[in-house]
């Protein structure tokens, strides 16, 4: 046994001391750069979606389709093992995503779905906890079928996306639909108050409530009402226009943004922003925040984190544009000459250090 351990220990020191240090270094700042793209080119709630409880994203479909064609990859699909039980009504499935370069097969990702996942339960309204909890049933199995089998594709894919473009440290996987599920309960213990402090997750309003912009914009609401992607933010948009809500709830100030303490969510994208940007100059974070003049995040106010993140995302446009231009698809595995080497990048502002 002892031997066994020696000998296995010295395989290791001996993977270690031929390794090429200089390759691997190439390697780790393309694989930093090309994470730095991902992070730019996706889009939240459409790429990818912020799960409460979790410390990092969730990839979605539209965006591990997106890490694929920006990398240049084809996928195929494979089942690899199945149940198919129409007796007891019962079906799952394991898929298997081969991803292809030049015909060339470079990673592999597994996924299963089957319909006695929570998100098929029966559920019914229960008076006494005043939510809907579940009966004990499902849903019809035999109409699932298709339904599963693409959930488990889908699972497989952003399984592969993830590992080819070494993104674990940046999304988490194989919680994509508990969005759904989580929309889904909002929805059935939404109270007033709840639907007053909704946040807007898209377009001109992003980052307000629902009744901050329904004190301004109506209209906006009356089309989130109709034709918003998201069921609970429909339903609270509905509940604010039937007025079932509480009057004392609007407040009178009209300079609410002017008082208003940077939230946590504004603290979160700066933070991450000047990261970005920091690595990119070799400065730490703090020192990308300090060259406006900001000393401490928690003392700036709420439309001063709006103009800052407004600054950072511009010098990180300007940087990311010229960065683009030299990325190319083809090269990506390319180990001696990396397609994003690491390098300074000059943000031509002279008052800033960066």
């Amino acid at each position: 046994m002892t031997n066994e351990v020696s000998t296995h220990s010295n395989t290791t020191l001996s993977l270690v001391a031929n390794t090429n240090l200089e390759q691997v270094s190439n390697q780790l700042k393309a694989i930093d750069n090309f994470q730095m793209v991902v992070q730019k080119t996706l889009r939240v709630d459409q790429d990818y979606g912020t799960i409460p409880g979790t410390n990092k994203p969730t990839l979605l479909k539209p965006g591990a389709e997106k890490i694929l064609m920006l990398m240049g990859l084809t996928s195929e699909y494979e089942i690899v093992d199945k149940v198919e039980n129409y007796t007891e009504g019962f079906f799952a499935y394991t898929v298997k995503s081969s991803l292809y370069k030049d015909g060339l097969l470079i990673t592999e990702g597994f996924g299963s779905a089957n319909t006695k996942e929570t998100r098929y339960r029966q559920n019914e309204w229960n008076e006494a906890e005043h939510k809907k909890i579940w009966n004990g049933g499902y849903q019809d199995p035999y109409t699932l079928v298709n339904t599963v089998l693409k959930m488990a594709k889908k699972r497989a894919q952003v399984d592969a996306a993830l590992t080819v473009g070494s993104l674990s440290n940046v999304f988490t996987q194989d919680i994509e639909d508990m969005k759904e599920l989580l929309d889904k309960e909002q929805m059935e213990t939404m109270n007033d108050k709840d639907a007053n402090n909704m946040k807007i997750t898209f377009g001109k309003y992003k980052g307000q409530t629902l009744v901050e912009v329904l004190k301004k914009d109506r209209s906006y609401i009356e089309w989130i009402s109709k034709n918003a992607k998201q069921d609970s933010l429909k339903k609270a948009a509905s509940m604010l226009l039937e007025g079932k809500n509480d009057p004392k709830s609007f407040s009178n100030s009209k300079n609410n943004d002017e008082v208003k303490s940077i939230s946590k969510e504004q603290i979160g994208e700066i933070n991450n922003l000047a990261s970005i940007i920091g690595a990119a100059n070799e400065l730490k974070p703090e020192e990308v925040i300090k060259a406006y003049k900001i000393d401490d995040l928690a003392l700036i106010d709420h439309k001063t984190a709006l103009d800052l993140i407004k600054r950072l995302t511009s010098k990180l446009d300007s940087a990311m544009e010229k960065q683009s231009q030299e990325f190319e698809q083809e090269e990506l595995f390319n180990s001696s000459k990396p397609p994003l080497s690491g390098r300074e990048i000059d943000i031509s502002d002279d008052d800033l250090p960066f």
